[in-house]
């Protein structure tokens, strides 16, 4: 686990500023463009749901000074219909709106939600050696949810309040000039705290966000290391640095929600003490003869309709910074280009695939360790069909050899050719299917045998698979599987012991037939039976095509064509096996060791 000293912030998180304007809601308006058919539909909902609450208040003047005033009952009766017509009209116009509204919302953040991960899956490993995974799964979980409640309810909402103030505005002032003047008297005093605390909020929800990042991320990475927090019995240490990171999202969800409270608090005292004030004068008014009671209650009915739709506003602002934040940290995403991307005009690879590579001259630092060189001044050529073994102290740079042929990442210096065809030049989807990776810590995923085998040729047939997997000495031990190759392997194949899953992503390489195979160390998990039928398959596999061979252990490279050692970055010698031991260099030292280790093994007494 992670020194508490050590989390990274990553640079996407720790130094963005924070979205000033809710403008930045516009920007998901590409992915509700598609359905803006809909949208209209919608608008038109909200907009006569809105005008049917405002002609209310025309009935209720007519009924006030023709209906009450004169004692006529037939126009009480003839309201009463009238208002059940209207109240008809709202609920249709409210439920169209809910409906089309919520569909959009839906809608959109699915589109959102499938976006971000295709972006995520085509972003090169070095963007995620400086940003955590529990970053990126807040954004497209936690923030696509805020989105998905604004845009399918907030917005609604706030259109509909919008209009309902305009539209009350406008007749207020219809209604009574002098009022209506005192009403805007008021709105100053509305606005300020609008702006003033709204700001505040939207500056706390980013925040807020970012620490409910902080708290995935942790969960994912102690979950993902769950067998070594508990051998370790680093659970009580855990559980406290947890508990710090929920309480600082606590502290600052609670810092927001409390400006968000105060602001709702203060709008709805000024705009409804208005309204009380408003109605004092009003009803002096009347007794004076300057305005029917009809006009004063729609008056007084606009300005409760108005009050009502800036308190629902200042409310619904809270969720709109909110979803302005988490608009801001998507499009971010979104917005990052690959570090490693096909050019516009990329160069076809040759066909037939003859496997040959090369490497001039490469210099190469990762991301995460920018002063220190990887590879320095590398140079290897590999021949078609050679078996090439690569061997050397823990850090000399063999993995990186790998990282580099598969181009996840570009040297800083240098050049990398396969088939003569510079990487950078290649598609990255071309070059990487013809290549076949097993890696020393094998890769599981929860799903079934079928679909692990196939997962370089989804288009493989049934039978294809079994040889591959009978091939790599898989077959037996799937078949006695409850469910045989239908047997859910578990989350990281935990349901699999080391070597038979290493067994399962040899069959997956066996299955994939590519032009260079790279084995990094693939027989180190294997007991000695099943090493000796695995390395039977693999050396049917090497035959003709490409090896590239990380070996820790050099009892595996003895059939090598070739062997370079590196360190430190650079081939320090190449040779056979008997040539590097008579030049008695490091690789002569490393092989001395390990095989002086193996004898006073095998010679010691079992204990």
């Amino acid at each position: 686990m992670r020194r508490e000293s050590a989390v990274p912030r990553a640079p996407a998180t720790a130094e963005r500023a924070s979205s000033r304007k809710l403008g930045q809601l516009g920007r998901i308006w590409r992915f509700v463009k598609p359905y803006r058919l809909r949208v209209a539909g919608a608008g038109c909902a909200v907009a006569v749901a809105a005008g049917t609450v405002l002609g209310l208040g025309f009935g209720l003047r007519k009924l006030v000074d023709e209906g009450f005033a004169s004692g006529n009952a037939d126009l009480l009766d003839e309201a009463i219909w009238v208002l059940f017509g209207v109240v008809l009209l709202l609920a249709a116009a409210s439920y169209t709106r809910f409906y089309l509204v919520s569909w959009v919302g839906e809608r959109v953040v699915a589109d959102i939600r499938r976006a971000v991960f295709d972006q995520v899956i085509r972003l090169s490993p070095a963007y995620y050696e400086v940003t955590r995974t529990g970053e990126i799964l807040s954004r497209l979980t936690t923030d696509t949810s805020v989105l998905q409640m604004v845009v399918g309810t907030s917005v609604s909402i706030a259109l509909r309040n919008a209009i309902m103030l305009v539209g009350g505005t406008v007749l207020l002032a219809v209604t009574s000039a002098r009022l209506t003047g005192l009403v805007f008297l008021v709105v100053p005093l509305v606005l300020v705290p609008i702006l003033v605390f709204g700001r505040r909020v939207r500056r706390l929800s980013r925040a807020s966000q970012d620490r409910v990042a902080d708290v995935g991320s942790y969960v994912d990475e102690a979950l993902g290391a769950i067998r070594t927090v508990q051998a370790f019995g680093h659970e009580p240490v855990d559980r406290q640095r947890f508990a710090a990171r929920v309480e600082e999202a606590f502290t600052t969800a609670v810092r927001r929600i409390g400006a968000r409270a105060l602001l709702t608090a203060v709008v709805i005292a000024l705009v409804f003490g208005a309204v009380s004030l408003i109605l004092w004068k009003g009803g002096h008014d009347v007794l004076a003869g300057e305005i029917s009671g009809g006009e004063l209650s729609a008056f007084v009915f606009y300005a409760i309709v108005v009050a009502g739709a800036a308190g629902a506003l200042s409310e619904v602002i809270g969720d709109l910074q909110r979803a302005a934040g988490a608009t801001e940290r998507l499009m971010e995403l979104l917005e990052t280009e690959p570090d490693i991307a096909a050019p516009a005009d990329p160069k076809p690879l040759p066909v037939p695939a003859r496997g040959a590579a090369r490497f001039e001259n490469v210099v190469f630092k990762y991301p995460s360790r920018p002063d220190r060189s990887a590879l320095d001044g590398f140079d290897l050529e590999v021949r078609p069909g050679e078996k090439l073994a690569i061997v050397g102290p823990s850090g000399a740079g063999k993995t990186t050899v790998f990282q580099l042929l598969l181009r996840f990442y570009d040297p800083a210096e240098g050049r990398i050719t396969l088939d003569g065809v510079d990487l950078r030049d290649a598609d990255p989807a071309d070059l990487r299917a013809r290549i076949g990776l097993v890696p020393q810590e094998p890769v599981i995923f929860s799903g079934d045998a079928w679909e692990n085998i196939r997962y370089g040729k989804p288009e493989a047939s049934d039978q294809e698979v079994r040889n591959a997997a009978q091939a790599a000495a898989a077959l037996e031990f799937l078949e006695r599987l409850p469910e045989g190759l239908d047997t859910f392997l578990g989350e990281r194949g935990v349901r699999l012991s080391g070597g038979q899953r290493q067994r399962v992503a040899i069959a997956r390489a066996i299955l994939r037939d590519p032009a260079v195979l790279l084995l990094d160390e693939a027989t180190s998990a294997l007991d000695a039976e099943s090493e000796r039928a695995v390395q039977q398959a693999l050396d049917r596999l090497m035959a003709g095509r490409t090896t590239l061979v990380i070996a820790h252990r050099l009892a595996t490279v003895l059939k090598a064509d070739r062997i370079v050692v590196m360190d430190q970055g650079r081939i320090v010698a190449s040779g056979t096996h008997g040539e590097l031991i008579q030049a008695d260099g490091l690789y002569a030292r490393l092989a001395a060791l390990q095989f002086d280790q193996a004898h006073d093994m095998a010679a010691a007494p079992a204990g």
